[in-house]
């Protein structure tokens, strides 16, 4: 009982300190350094203006817009899905072989080759859709 009680407590606590460092690292990776803040007016004198300017800079710079970088985004994702899913259909086969037969082992073989075929057709159903929008958007702009 008091084993199974402080498992939960710490990974409770666990949870909550990643939790909070991924809230606030955040906030303070934006913080500004090395300005003072602004003064209050007195009525008289207005606050001091901060002349403070941000600039963002594109860390690819071979993509300057929205489309382009959605298409580098799904291209990525099919250079990294299309060998897993060939990986799972060999796994796949792999475990056909295995069954000898077995209802139950062939089921799985089965299943497996199901789900991995499945999983091919959303890959590239993702990337004919996100085709057919972007040359949709394209002719209409």
């Amino acid at each position: 009982m008091y084993n199974n009680t402080m498992k939960f407590i710490l990974k409770n606590f666990l949870i909550t300190i990643l939790v909070a460092f991924v809230l606030i690292i955040p906030i303070l990776s934006f913080a500004q350094n090395g300005t003072n803040p602004p003064t209050q007016g007195n009525g008289t004198n207005p606050p001091a203006q901060s002349n403070v300017s941000v600039t963002i800079n594109n860390p690819i710079p071979s993509i300057t817009t929205v489309d382009g970088f959605i298409k580098t985004i799904l291209i990525g994702v099919i250079k990294i899905g299309l060998p897993i899913v060939a990986l799972a259909i060999i796994y796949s086969g792999f475990l056909f072989v295995s069954a000898r037969g077995k209802p139950e082992a062939l089921k799985k073989a089965k299943d497996a080759l199901l789900y991995s075929v499945i999983g091919a057709a959303i890959l590239l159903g993702a990337w004919a859709i996100a085709q057919l929008i972007s040359d949709t958007v394209l002719k209409l702009g």
